[in-house]
């Protein structure tokens, strides 16, 4: 399995607003069987390496078929091939390993 983190803006939205556009790319995610996290500046897929680059090419694609003329999309991939990576789990071992801090 790999983990994409993906950002995928429309450069010609007027009213600077994005919230509807990215609940199409979150619907078209659903649709696609991968597991998916939305965060506040894009959202983490993960998936096979080759799944994740078809599903990158969908979601930049998805603002043209809504009238969207310039797109910025914006993706990193990992794709570690030693063991399973499975979403959350580099978040998790961070996590693990800050001390607590006394209050």
């Amino acid at each position: 399995m790999a983990l994409m983190d993906i950002a995928v803006i429309r450069l010609d939205q007027k009213d600077g607003s994005h919230s509807a556009f990215v609940a199409g790319l979150q619907e078209l995610l659903a649709d696609s069987g991968c597991s998916y996290r939305l965060h506040d500046m894009g959202t983490t897929v993960e998936g096979p390496a080759a799944m994740l680059f078809r599903l990158a090419e969908q979601l930049h694609e998805y603002s043209f078929t809504r009238g969207g003329k310039r797109v910025y999309t914006v993706m990193r991939i990992d794709d570690r091939r030693d063991r399973a990576v499975r979403l959350g789990e580099k978040t998790a071992s961070v996590k693990a390993k800050i001390a607590p801090r006394a209050e």
